[in-house]
């Protein structure tokens, strides 16, 4: 599990009351500070350096499931990911690249 990996994350949360709202909002905010990207309104992802991290951001994910949440987590390599279509109308547009390494020293 050496090769990075995209976690994408799609969920369906119940909206039409004002408690639902606010769960789903505290829901995207918890996927932001965890590091995923919004794709799409219910669409986030997420670029870790190999499987094996991914790992504990599932369990983390698994554990806080909302109580009417349905979430649907799919674990993509870095080449099935470039493989991918992103389409705005007709137009093509290349999928995200992996982010850039975190550099700690910089000498």
């Amino acid at each position: 599990m050496a090769d990075p990996v995209w976690l994408l994350l799609m969920f369906d949360l119940p909206v039409k009351e004002p408690e639902q709202r606010r769960v789903a909002s505290k829901y995207r905010k918890l996927l932001l500070d965890e590091g995923f990207s919004m794709i799409q309104l219910s669409v986030y992802v997420r670029h870790l350096i190999n499987g094996t991290a991914a790992i504990p951001v599932i369990e983390f994910l698994k554990n806080n499931v909302p109580a009417q949440g349905h979430v649907r987590i799919l674990r993509l390599t870095d080449d099935q990911w470039a493989r991918g279509w992103r389409l705005y109308g007709s137009e093509y547009i290349e999928p995200e690249a992996p982010p850039d390494a975190l550099v700690l020293f910089d000498f």
